[in-house]
């Protein structure tokens, strides 16, 4: 969705793109290999996805059996890189990295960042493209392989930074600390049967790719808006609760947490239904968003009691997560 403007108190400080815990598994891209081109080649992708990112999770598996860190979602791992293996802490990055990146591309054109995300891109970088340039700088920059960042400071600010490797800014072991919203991967396997070592033109073609909706609502994800905005309507915040610690899993294809709670989403949606919508947000859009969010619900959940298969689940969420924030952008 366009302009998703979407943030609660209540969420953590730390968006959990992977809330899973092992064995891990990549997710669905959302999109098929040359879904990307011109800009980034369906023979890159299929090989980046189905081999690099495919080796990274089936070497975390095996280097998380026997440890303590086994039981712990992704980011408590990446947050105690410290404690582990140089195999957990390059396997866990590889992971956590990629499946961030295949969300914040999209063949979507026309893509913009949220209102809230670009007056805090002006308050730090001055403009859209000055971050564009500080970014392909990071990343042009960046000895050998890594990532170029674009994260959220511990006190709510944006900053740019690169990491080698697989490293990113959730590592206790990272220079520069915080929770990444945007990550362009730098590795020559992520442009070279394209581009060769013309690292540059990869640079300024990935921003042709851009999914600024979803950088945005991670943005919305993390930074708190000032107090008030939903205080006054609990089944709504009720309701993110349980789609936060369901669809954020599913996007490193863990189902198992909407798998078992898909009757429990249900409930709070029919809670929202019946609840009263405070003055300031009851228009007709909410309205109408908040019966198709229950009927949306209905139709998981009795797709999962009918053991339907992963893809269609997680059409099926993604539909009711878009719904979600459908009600969310119409409360002005």
């Amino acid at each position: 969705m366009k302009n998703v403007s979407v943030l609660f108190i209540f969420l953590s400080m730390c968006f959990r793109i992977v809330q899973a815990q092992s064995p891990y598994k990549v997710p669905e891209l959302g999109y098929s290999y040359n879904a990307l081109e011109p800009f980034i080649d369906a023979q890159t992708m299929e090989i980046h996805v189905t081999k690099h990112h495919a080796a990274y999770v089936n070497n975390l598996n095996n280097a998380l059996k026997g440890t303590d860190a086994e039981n712990m979602s992704l980011t408590d791992i990446l947050k105690n890189t410290s404690k582990y293996s140089a195999a957990i802490r390059n396997n866990a990055g590889g992971h956590y990295n990629h499946s961030l990146f295949w969300t914040i591309l999209t063949p979507n054109k026309g893509t913009k960042p949220s209102e809230r995300l670009e007056k805090a891109i002006k308050e730090s970088f001055v403009s859209v493209d000055s971050l564009k340039t500080l970014l392909n700088k990071a990343a042009s920059t960046r000895f050998g392989s890594g990532w170029a960042w674009l994260y959220v400071t511990p006190d709510n600010k944006l900053a740019v930074c690169s990491t080698p490797n697989q490293d990113n800014p959730l590592m206790d072991v990272a220079d520069n600390k915080g929770i990444p919203i945007l990550g362009i991967d730098v590795w020559e396997h992520a442009y070279y049967l394209k581009y060769q070592n013309k690292r540059g033109d990869y640079l300024n073609a990935i921003w042709s790719v851009m999914n600024w909706d979803e950088v945005s609502a991670r943005y919305e994800n993390v930074v708190p808006k000032p107090k008030g905005k939903f205080d006054d309507w609990p089944e709504l915040k009720s309701f993110h609760g349980v789609m936060s610690e369901t669809f954020h899993p599913s996007e490193t294809g863990d189902l198992k947490p909407i798998r078992t709670r898909s009757a429990e989403m249900a409930e709070k949606a029919k809670a929202l239904s019946l609840s009263k919508i405070p003055a300031a947000f009851n228009n007709k859009e909410v309205q109408v968003a908040i019966a198709q969010l229950k009927t949306d619900s209905d139709k998981l959940n009795k797709l999962i009691k009918k053991k339907g298969n992963d893809k269609a689940v997680t059409t099926a969420l993604s539909a009711l997560h878009n719904t979600f924030h459908m009600i969310v952008e119409h409360c002005h």
